[in-house]
C-alpha cells in the first residue's frame, strides 16, 4: 500500500509540471490506476488530484480532457464528499458537458454528475446549477449524440428531478420537447426507458400539465401503454407514473381532461396493475381509482347540469 502511496504521489506531482506532456501523461496513468485498482480511488483523491483534474477539464488538449473526465467519474465512486467540497468542480464539468472535445467527454461528464447525484444531498445544489442542465439538454437535443451519451445523460436528468423543487427548473429550461422526441422518433435500446423515467419524475411538478399539452404529451404516454407498440414493462410503468404524477399535481380539472385521453389505455394499464412490478401495481392501481373517481365527479356534474337545463 506504501508504494502504491507514493507511486500515487510522484503522478500528482507532474499533475503541476509546466509541461503539458508531462501532465497528460499523468493523467493517463492516474486514469488506468483508477479504472482498474479501486482501492486507489480514494488514496488519488485524498492526495489532492481533484482540483488538478477538475482544471484539465479546461484543457484544449483532447487527450487530457477525456481522460481527466474519466478519472474523476472513477473517483466519484468512492469520493463524492471530497469532489463535491472541490471548489469549482461543478463548473469544469459544465464545461465539459458543453464543450467536449469528443463525444467521450461529454459523456463521462454526465456520468460523474449522475454518480454524484447518487448522494441525495447533493440533488439541490447540482440541480441548482443551470449550465449543467442546459448542457444535458443540449445533448438529448442534438440527434448527433451517440446512444451512450443520451443515455447518461437522461440518467443525470432522472437524478436531478428525484429533488422535487428541481423538476420546474428542467421543464422551465425546455427538456420537455426534446424529450418527447425522443420517445416519439428514438428507436435506440434503452432509451425509452430512460426518457420515461426522466419525464415520470418532471411530471410531478405544477408547471409540466402546461408543457405536456402543448405537444400532446398525455396521447404519448398512453401510446406507449398500447400493447401494439411493443413498449417494454419498464416503459408501461414509467407511462402509468407519469400519468399518476400529472393528476396528483393538477387536481380534479387535469384530471378529467387526462381521462378523456387516457380511456383508450384503461387495458394497458390494467395490464401494469396485474403484472407489474410491486411499485408499478401500485402506481396503476391508484392512477385507476382517480381516474374512476374523476369520472364518477364527471358523470354527477353533467347531470347536475341537465337537472338544472329541465327546471
Amino acid at each position: 500500500m506504501e508504494v502504491k502511496r507514493r507511486e500515487i504521489k510522484n503522478l500528482i506531482t507532474k499533475l503541476s509540471s509546466v509541461s503539458e506532456q508531462t501532465r497528460t501523461e499523468a493523467i493517463c496513468e492516474l486514469r488506468l490506476i483508477s479504472k482498474n485498482d479501486s482501492d486507489s480511488r480514494p488514496l488519488i483523491s485524498d492526495a489532492g488530484a481533484v482540483p488538478y483534474l477538475s482544471e484539465s477539464l479546461y484543457s484544449s488538449n483532447k487527450l487530457a480532457q477525456e481522460n481527466a473526465t474519466a478519472t474523476l467519474h472513477n473517483l466519484s465512486i468512492s469520493s463524492k464528499d471530497l469532489l463535491m467540497s472541490t471548489r469549482g468542480l461543478l463548473d469544469a464539468l459544465s464545461h465539459a458537458l458543453r464543450n467536449p472535445s469528443s463525444p467521450f467527454v461529454a459523456q463521462c461528464a454526465a456520468a460523474t454528475i449522475f454518480s454524484l447525484l447518487t448522494a441525495e444531498s447533493y440533488r439541490p445544489i447540482i440541480g441548482h446549477k443551470r449550465d449543467i442542465l442546459f448542457g444535458l439538454i443540449d445533448i438529448i437535443k442534438n440527434p448527433n449524440s451517440d446512444s451512450r451519451t443520451v443515455k447518461d445523460a437522461l440518467k443525470a436528468l432522472f437524478g436531478i428531478a428525484l429533488y422535487p423543487l428541481n423538476r420546474a427548473q428542467i421543464i422551465e429550461l425546455g427538456a420537455v420537447t426534446p424529450l418527447f422526441a425522443l420517445l416519439c422518433n428514438d428507436g435506440r435500446v434503452g432509451i425509452l426507458e430512460d426518457v420515461t423515467a426522466v419525464v415520470a419524475q418532471i411530471a410531478g411538478c405544477e408547471e409540466s400539465w402546461k408543457e405536456f399539452r402543448k405537444i400532446s404529451g398525455v396521447g404519448v404516454l398512453v401510446d406507449l401503454l398500447d400493447s401494439s407498440t411493443g413498449s417494454s414493462s419498464r416503459t408501461k410503468e414509467n407511462a402509468v407514473s407519469a400519468l399518476l404524477n400529472l393528476v396528483q399535481c393538477g387536481g380534479e380539472e387535469i384530471a378529467n381532461s387526462v381521462r378523456g385521453v387516457v380511456l383508450g389505455a384503461v387495458d394497458g394499464i390494467i395490464e401494469v396493475a396485474e403484472n407489474g412490478s410491486d411499485k408499478g401495481r401500485s402506481k396503476a392501481m391508484e392512477l385507476l381509482k382517480i381516474l374512476d373517481a374523476s369520472s364518477c365527479m364527471f358523470q354527477e356534474e353533467q347531470m347536475d347540469c341537465l337537472s338544472n337545463h329541465s327546471l
